[in-house]
């Protein structure tokens, strides 16, 4: 699996940093963010969208956790999806996701948080390159499920380099082996086509 990318040369992503770096890096980005990845062939949310559509309705309440520019909300509407909210920790990036119009609701968090959100509110929840090395800790995907409804869905993926890291995979293990979610699917596929980088796209069951 290859970690090369030219957007790691222009934006050290897959990296341990402190949250306020996150910030500036984001904020710095998101002007052209959407045009970046559109260039770098980003297919995860798509995968993500399609993956769900196997175990839910379109109708499902789903909350976009960590949507930046709103990609992967407009991933998961083009699969059909009509009942979004999303939320950011990024000014920059909601307010182009706002032009968008595809979230109902649409708020900034906090990292570590899950700001303005009641344990049980979603059937979905997704996380398209969000909980991954360089964004959200591996112990965000803890806190996801803590907010799931019973019986729902997370749509999540693991990048190359967060699954060479190892640290996200060993979270998502333990909460397998606790018995609090189980993997319905799980596929490797394109990340980033042109910068030939994959992903493990996820689908899991809140128990």
């Amino acid at each position: 699996m290859s970690s090369d990318s030219n957007l790691n040369t222009k934006f050290p992503l897959w990296a341990p940093r402190p949250v306020e770096e996150t910030l500036d890096i984001y904020a710095n980005w998101a002007a052209s963010y959407d045009d970046d990845l559109a260039e770098a062939g980003y297919e995860t949310p798509h995968r993500i969208a399609a993956a769900l559509a196997k175990f839910t309705t379109p109708d499902a309440r789903i909350l976009d956790f960590g949507c930046g520019t709103g990609l992967s909300g407009q991933a998961l509407q083009m699969a059909g999806f009509t009942n979004l909210d999303g939320i950011d920790i990024s000014a920059p990036m909601l307010d182009k996701a706002k032009i968008r119009n595809i979230y109902s609701r649409l708020w900034q968090g906090q990292l570590g948080e899950m700001t303005g959100i009641t344990a049980g509110q979603y059937n979905v929840i997704v996380a398209a390159g969000v909980v991954s090395l360089g964004a959200a800790p591996p112990e965000t995907l803890s806190m996801i499920i803590d907010h799931l409804a019973p019986e729902g869905l997370i749509g999540l993926s693991f990048n190359d380099p967060t699954l060479d890291h190892g640290s996200y995979e060993a979270v998502l293990d333990q909460e397998i082996s606790l018995d609090r979610v189980r993997t319905l699917s799980c596929t490797h596929g394109p990340h980033l086509r042109q910068q030939k980088m994959g992903s493990n796209v996820i689908v899991l069951q809140r128990l």
